[in-house]
């Protein structure tokens, strides 16, 4: 990320990894680490993008510098039972103006529906719906989007899907192949669906 020019995408979505391959001999030491860690991350972000999205969950929430705004879904239970069917609420911190307000912003969340066991030999996959509503909602078609913890893809094929560049880098070399096949596979399927700006309202969670 280092050798990334400043201000030179228009977006950053990300899913960092939370201490993969740490060993920590207590509780302070791992939120020490992650403290660390976010306050270099960040910056870093901001200086390359003109948007940051990180799915952070939200253990991790109260880590982060203040947000521009903030993004939320709701997923759902297996058995639809609990919690108006939905076992747990993510969020997601955003830092810059909003793309679809010319000032201030529009908090946006959701529910995501979709129940779907995905296949992806990947740990932490995050639902490829999930990563298409983020897209469109934190950038516009032609911008270019930099996800400099990759994983196994599905920011990029999301990316692809709705019409936008995709820069991405991945540290590990099986979740790279993974996810340049999928991404290439994108690439080569038709766009089916017109891509619709948000609108600036908010829904009813319930």
């Amino acid at each position: 990320m280092k050798s990334v020019p400043d201000n030179s995408v228009e977006c950053i979505i990300t899913d960092p990894p939370y201490g993969i391959d740490k060993i920590y001999n207590t509780y302070s030491d791992t939120r020490q680490n992650l403290i660390e860690l976010i306050k270099e991350f960040v910056p870093e972000c901001r200086r390359i993008s003109k948007i940051t999205a990180i799915t952070c969950g939200v253990n991790n929430l109260w880590l982060y510098p203040e947000p521009t705004w903030t993004m939320a879904w709701f997923s759902p239970n297996s058995n639809g039972k609990g919690n108006w069917g939905y076992s747990c609420w993510q969020p997601i911190i955003i830092y810059g103006k909003d793309p679809y307000l010319k000032d201030g912003c529009l908090p946006d969340a959701f529910k995501y529906t979709e129940i779907k066991k995905q296949t992806i030999d990947h740990p932490c996959p995050k639902p490829l719906g999930l990563m298409r509503r983020i897209v469109s909602r934190t950038t516009k078609q032609g911008d270019t989007i930099f996800d400099p913890f990759m994983g196994s893809g599905t920011t990029g094929v999301a990316a692809i899907q709705l019409g936008r560049n995709f820069i991405g880098c991945e540290i590990d070399p099986d979740y790279f192949k993974i996810a340049e096949k999928r991404i290439k596979e994108a690439t080569l399927q038709p766009q089916l669906f017109k891509q619709e700006s948000p609108k600036a309202i908010q829904e009813d969670l319930l």
